[in-house]
């Protein structure tokens, strides 16, 4: 890598830049996984010994559920990581909003050709922005053009970076003061010319459900978490730390004298994520979630078909998006929809087979070492024996 980030999404495209892309593209006969899933294990002990701290993982398919946690979460400690540790999901948020949001077009509360302006007069604009022209479909397979709002350089050094995370980590931020950041830019290319993700349309997005029904949060919790019985999702608020149990959260925040110093950065602002990475939760519950949502359990046949009907990522031609998800095609022959979600000190992983009869997710509290996430979910979804 020739810049240093922080992954808080496209975390599969990160790996892919960083490693071999063999084990998804080199020809294979598709395969189940290990008896005893002893090749995704020896994956997931590969992160911890390539400097993850530690990690939490659950498979469930037809022969059961298997879950697994490796190295510490508590490096002061040394306390291990736990089988049912929460954590914050990232851009995993991303596909609850829009589960949301085809919920309410099926109710006919909205429309995915709706335009933004019909839903935020007034919002997206400024610079060449203009809501009139972007639909929800487009923020939910982020083809809108609008400038990500993370990757503004003030704002990251500020809120991402070093001691400028360390100073501005409790601010409250209010999602105008990130959409000001963001249409302080000019469109990245016009509406619906291509792919290219931004936090900003998952941030309009959940704004979108406030306007139509009721907070976010409670629409979250309404049509997915209660009817799922996510007993360990929820939303931070203002508030700066995960639910117990969980491991704490470690980042390097790149500082130019000690590029690697590792911190604890379990604790931040709740606000500074709202609507487009706030959501904590479980393996098992993440899980339970994309195998409800892939069975037609939370979206009518027409709208789950809107949900997987994808553009191409050319950022990763293996990989298209849909609405609040994503479309891998893995090498062995398995398709897999999936999400991944980083954030300070967390990188999350919850992938699914279309038939929703294998699910897999894993966690890392560690939000620098990418290297065996693709190895990792290839040993799930096509290592065998």
């Amino acid at each position: 890598m020739t810049k240093r980030t922080r992954p808080r999404a496209g975390l599969v495209a990160l790996a892919a830049v960083v490693m071999t892309a063999t084990a998804l593209t080199s020809p294979a006969q598709a395969a189940r996984h290990a008896a005893g899933h002893e090749a995704t294990r020896a994956a997931i002990e590969a992160a911890v010994e390539a400097g993850v701290p530690g990690v939490t993982a659950e498979a469930r398919d037809t022969d059961g559920v298997w879950r697994t946690a490796v190295g510490v979460g508590d490096l002061r400690t040394g306390a291990p990581r736990g089988v049912r540790d929460r954590f914050r999901v990232g851009s995993i948020t991303n596909t609850f909003v829009a589960t949301v949001l085809l919920q309410m077009a099926a109710e006919r509360k909205l429309s995915l050709d709706d335009s933004v302006e019909q839903h935020l007069p007034g919002v997206v604009a400024g610079n060449g922005n203009d809501g009139r022209t972007i639909t929800v479909r487009q923020l939910l397979n982020h083809t809108s053009g609008l400038y990500d709002y993370v990757s503004e350089p003030a704002y990251y050094r500020k809120y991402l970076l070093g001691d400028g995370f360390l100073r501005h980590r409790f601010d409250t931020l209010a999602p105008g003061q990130r959409l000001a950041v963001a249409f302080s830019h000019p469109p990245l290319f016009r509406p619906g010319a291509r792919h290219a993700f931004s936090h900003t349309n998952d941030l309009l997005a959940a704004l979108i459900v406030e306007k139509t029904g009721s907070s976010y949060e409670d629409e979250v919790r309404r049509r997915i978490v209660e009817p799922l019985g996510l007993r360990a999702t929820s939303h931070p608020g203002t508030g700066t730390l995960p639910p117990r149990p969980s491991g704490r959260g470690y980042s390097k925040l790149f500082f130019d004298t000690l590029p690697d110093r590792i911190d604890d950065v379990t604790a931040f602002q709740g606000s500074q994520v709202w609507g487009d990475g706030d959501i904590i939760s479980s393996a098992r519950d993440l899980n339970r979630f994309y195998r409800a949502l892939m069975r037609g359990k939370l979206l009518p046949p027409r709208q789950l078909a809107e949900l997987k009907t994808t553009v191409v990522n050319p950022d990763l031609p293996i990989s298209s998006y849909g609405l609040g998800i994503e479309r891998l095609e893995m090498g062995c022959g398995e398709t897999i929809w999936y999400h991944d979600g980083g954030t300070v000190g967390s990188l999350t992983f919850v992938a699914t087979t279309e038939d929703g009869r294998h699910q897999f997710t894993f966690n890392y509290n560690g939000d620098w070492e990418v290297s065996q996430l693709l190895p990792t979910l290839n040993a799930e979804f096509c290592d065998g024996e």
